[in-house]
């Protein structure tokens, strides 16, 4: 089987514009980015989503995705971001390698929070829901 997209950009295999790397992590411009800067972070571990990692290259991820953000940050001054993956297809996961996307705001760019991504209201109460994680 081929390796996914991602493995072959941490072999060097495909280009990138690195913003961030280190021993655990590599983070590079979007090619399709949502705004000035969008940024991927991804372990140098493969995994389809965050359950299939370690705790420890989960940690080692966000300390990534934190360092990631300052660099952007300083580089490009914006008013904010939004830092989030999706996990699996159905939630817009395009690689199956777990990835963070990192998503500059800027004042008047027309974007939405994370509470703009989907509105459905549940058919369950959410008393009644939250006896399923009793």
């Amino acid at each position: 089987m081929d390796a996914c997209i991602f493995c072959k950009i941490l072999k060097k295999e495909i280009p990138n514009y690195t913003v961030y790397e280190d021993e655990h992590v590599l983070a590079f411009l979007d090619i399709f980015p949502m705004t000035k800067g969008h940024t991927v972070v991804i372990p140098k571990v493969h995994g389809e989503t965050i359950c299939d990692l370690e705790d420890h290259v989960l940690e080692k991820l966000m300390v990534g995705v934190k360092n990631t953000t300052k660099k952007i940050q300083d580089a490009l001054n914006p008013d904010g971001f939004n830092i989030g993956w999706n996990h699996h297809e159905v939630a817009g996961q395009s690689v199956p390698h777990v990835h963070v996307h990192i998503i500059p705001r800027f004042n008047g760019d027309g974007g939405k929070g994370l509470h703009g991504i989907i509105k459905k209201d549940s058919d369950t109460p959410v008393e009644e829901l939250a006896k399923k994680f009793i």
